[in-house]
């Protein structure tokens, strides 16, 4: 249950963070600025284990970037669905 709860937590904040470095208006609500703030965790901790980051602050950081490109990922699906 408290795994749960941290990866929540976590993936809380990496979302505040990354909405709140990536420039523009993101109209989405907190529940999907959680998901995209687990995605980011999660992608995050592969791409710094695939670089050979072991640092817990610089895994932090890899994490709230690779949060920012699920970000625009996410807006180029939207504009593109809006279109229609």
């Amino acid at each position: 249950m408290g795994g749960i709860l941290y990866t929540i937590l976590i993936g809380a904040v990496i979302g505040v963070l990354a909405r709140f470095f990536k420039p523009g208006a993101d109209p989405m609500g907190w529940i999907l600025t959680i998901i995209l703030g687990i995605a980011g965790a999660w992608a995050g901790g592969y791409v710094a284990g695939a670089l050979g980051i072991s640092s817990g602050i610089l895994g932090f950081v890899v994490s709230i970037v690779c949060a920012i490109v699920l970000l625009f990922l996410y807006e180029m699906v939207r504009a593109k669905t809006a279109k229609r």
